[in-house]
């Protein structure tokens, strides 16, 4: 009996003398752990301006059905990114700031984004005459973006172009009056 636990550790060895110790060592990138961060995934920007450009191609296609799917696709990857991002940071908010400034750097990215989505949306529902649709998307994009930003401005301005809103943002112009 006390010769078994030293043939078992003898088989043990003999068994990782003779194998392929290649097996063990770590041998692809670990970049290709990093699943989300390819465009296949779904769950990043370029997925976002993936489904952009489908939906710009569709939409001059005259296919604006379908591209306001792509549109939609787009839209709501960038919320949940938006989402994940503010959470995120949130999380780490007085433990380690360099991560909360990554999320709000991501977020910050993804709320371009969105205003890129809601102002093709915006604009699809123009062109099918269907301006109560525009509006609130048109809003959105005013409120994260600001006027001060020029999807903001381009909002604000479809707004006016619409109706919905009398003053034009001077913004832009050096002489208000």
């Amino acid at each position: 009996m006390s010769c078994r636990h030293p043939l078992a550790a003898c088989a043990i060895f003999a068994g990782l003398l003779f194998s392929d110790i290649s097996a063990f060592a770590e041998t692809s990138s670990p970049e290709n752990y990093k699943v989300l961060s390819t465009e296949r995934s779904g769950l990043n920007l370029d997925t976002v301006q993936t489904f952009l450009d489908k939906g710009d191609d569709l939409f001059l296609k005259g296919d604006l059905d379908k591209a306001r799917v792509e549109f939609d696709k787009a839209r709501d990857v960038s919320k949940q990114l938006l989402s994940f991002y503010r959470d995120i940071g949130s999380a780490f908010k007085g433990m380690d700031a360099r991560i909360p400034r990554e999320m709000d750097s991501n977020g910050r990215k993804v709320l371009g984004m969105l205003a890129k989505s809601n102002l093709r949306l915006a604009n699809l529902f123009r062109k099918k005459n269907q301006p109560e649709v525009a509006v609130p998307l048109l809003v959105e994009v005013v409120r994260v973006m600001t006027p001060a930003k020029a999807e903001g401005q381009q909002a604000y301005q479809a707004l006016v172009e619409l109706g919905f809103v009398n003053i034009p943002y001077a913004g832009g112009r050096k002489n208000v009056y």
